[in-house]
């Protein structure tokens, strides 16, 4: 697991560590994690260095919720170093110790041919992850995400809370793949999806994360 300070990425792993499936759960971040778990073992990491997992006897499942903002980065370079280079660095890590299913959160209007920075680099990433042929393979790709951000000190998203307070009565006018979504919803949609889808790739927008059970 990488990622699991952000908003998806602490869903992720507390589903994770919920699940008998999975005995060990090894993650990677940029700091050190505060949750504590008898099956939890964290490594902080610097993803702009060449990453290699050989202290991992082997890894079955990857999930990738890495992921920032060009304001919270501070640049393009910054963000893509992260959106796409620490990504597609932890993928190609996992498979060298016998990873065969993958899933990463993305974003929707993902797409490498798109004239919108954000949505070129997370379908550049896609299309890298698609490269690696994995097994198995589980992209989501959310809508406008809802959570409490403030109980991980980051900073809240102004058009996050505005479509929070008008869901309620906004959502049955809302096509399904573009209302907003809980962190929640998104964690348990990809880990379900990752459990039953044998072989393939697969792209979830967020109509039906809401749908998986």
């Amino acid at each position: 697991m990488a990622g699991a300070t952000g908003l998806v990425g602490q869903a992720v792993l507390a589903a994770l560590l919920a699940d008998k499936r999975y005995g060990t759960v090894h993650c990677l971040g940029r700091r050190a994690l505060t949750v504590k778990h008898s099956k939890l073992l964290n490594r902080v990491v610097d993803f702009s260095a060449p990453l290699t997992l050989t202290d991992i006897p082997r890894i079955d499942d990857v999930f990738i919720a890495l992921g920032t903002t060009i304001k919270l980065a501070g640049s393009q370079q910054a963000f893509r170093a992260v959106d796409f280079d620490a990504v597609v660095a932890v993928a190609q890590a996992a498979k060298v110790r016998g990873a065969i299913k993958l899933g990463v959160i993305s974003a929707m209007g993902a797409n490498a041919k798109s004239s919108v920075f954000y949505n070129r680099v997370k379908g550049e990433m896609e299309d890298a992850l698609k490269r690696l042929s994995y097994q198995t393979l589980i992209i989501a790709r959310p809508s406008m995400l809802t959570g409490d951000r403030k109980a991980l000190a980051q900073p809240e998203r102004p058009a996050e809370r505005y479509v929070s307070l008008t869901m309620a009565w906004l959502k049955p006018l809302i096509p399904a793949n573009y209302r907003a979504i809980t962190a929640v919803q998104v964690a348990h949609a990809l880990l379900a999806a990752l459990q039953s889808t044998d072989r393939g790739t697969r792209v979830l927008l967020s109509g039906e994360l809401q749908l998986v059970r």
